[in-house]
């Protein structure tokens, strides 16, 4: 008989670790950190933490050894390091053949385009010139992006010409490449969210429309709205296609930008809970939280349907509010149906420091009352 996995290490000490410990109280599981510090999100919660550098391997193994499983708050793990783990036979989840796809933008892209799946026109450019000659080929303003290391805008530069060109080459990492992408002029940014077990059972969250500010998500509405029946099938189903194919384990996000006329490019993917779909804490029958566990667990996937027909969530990030806490009490007098998520971060200018989320029958309310109660937490005097 199936037995599964009852102690999950998590390598990274974020705000996801830190949801995901809320999720493990209720399927029993126990949950062990490796963090950055002693004092990072998860940290403050989690109580089985070991402080050290997840690209040390030594550090990584020892840890390792008293988990059943591995998995992550971040991707930034070495892929070496995950191969090592396997070969010891600890279960790492996802696995690094798969992980590698959203470590590695130049791997993600290959391994899309040979699938079939709609990108952006791309390639790895060894140089300057090789970056103009994508330039002048596929047109001005382009996309130039590092393979590995960027997240929230970090790493990613819109080029506006042959004189922008040297930019992404500067402090290029060792390990990194720089890809050309073509600029698509996108109408909004959508994101499908797939839980898988490794048995390949999976589950579909609804499609859920991202705001996205200066790289970073900012709010999302689920289900996105505007898509006909058909445009979610065939997105969701894409979602499933690129899980399976990838052997991916836990969540997948699948970050796309889609055009005027309907059409859809992938963007990004992630493999582990995501900003995109932090709604699902309040606002599905499972979240993404829960489902990620139960994936790398092995244990069956739970329903992804929504609680109620609109769910809105807004990002928190540090404003002129210091105290969030003391934020709350006009947060909740003024909506007693708000649901917040504080990460325990000290408030930086621009900083994702929680989010808020509002679920309701009517699109415009349930909207204005998230951003309300998220402007409220960041201080906005105007509200």
């Amino acid at each position: 008989m199936r037995t599964p996995a009852a102690t999950v290490g998590v390598i990274g000490g974020g705000q996801l670790a830190r949801m995901m410990h809320a999720a493990s109280i209720g399927l029993g599981l126990r949950l062990r950190l490796l963090a950055e510090g002693p004092d990072v999100s998860a940290a403050q919660v989690v109580r089985e933490v070991a402080v050290g550098d997840y690209t040390d391997p030594a550090t990584v193994a020892g840890f390792a050894a008293g988990c059943d499983v591995i998995t992550f708050d971040h991707e930034h793990v070495p892929t070496q390091i995950l191969h090592d783990l396997e070969d010891a036979g600890i279960a790492v989840r996802p696995g690094p053949e798969a992980l590698v796809h959203a470590q590695d933008k130049a791997v993600m892209r290959s391994r899309l385009g040979a699938m079939g799946v709609p990108c952006p026109a791309n390639e790895v450019v060894a140089d300057e010139a090789a970056l103009v000659a994508f330039g002048q080929r596929n047109g001005w303003p382009m996309i130039a992006k590092t393979s590995r290391g960027g997240y929230d805008g970090k790493g990613v530069w819109k080029l506006d010409g042959p004189d922008d060109a040297g930019v992404p080459f500067a402090g290029l990492r060792p390990d990194a490449v720089v890809i050309a992408e073509e600029f698509i002029d996108f109408a909004r940014e959508l994101s499908v969210l797939v839980a898988r077990r490794p048995g390949g059972q999976a589950v579909v969250y609804p499609v859920s429309e991202t705001v996205q500010t200066d790289g970073i998500c900012t709010a999302t509405t689920t289900p996105a709205p505007g898509l006909r029946p058909d445009q979610v099938r065939d997105l969701q189903a894409m979602g499933l296609r690129i899980a399976k194919e990838l052997d991916v384990v836990g969540i997948l996000a699948v970050e796309l930008m889609q055009a005027a006329d309907g059409s859809v490019v992938v963007n990004e993917l992630a493999m582990r809970p995501h900003n995109t779909g932090h709604w699902s804490i309040d606002g599905a029958v499972t979240s993404q939280f829960e489902n990620h566990l139960r994936a790398v667990a092995d244990l069956p996937l739970g329903s992804t349907a929504l609680t109620a027909p609109v769910a809105v969530m807004v990002n928190v990030l540090g404003g002129t509010r210091a105290d969030l806490l003391a934020g709350l009490d006009g947060v909740f007098a003024a909506d007693r149906g708000i649901r917040v998520q504080l990460y325990g971060k000290d408030v930086v200018p621009g900083r994702k420091v929680g989010h808020v989320t509002a679920v309701g029958d009517d699109l415009e309310q349930t909207t204005e009352r998230a951003w309300r109660a998220a402007r409220q937490l960041m201080g906005d005097t105007d509200e």
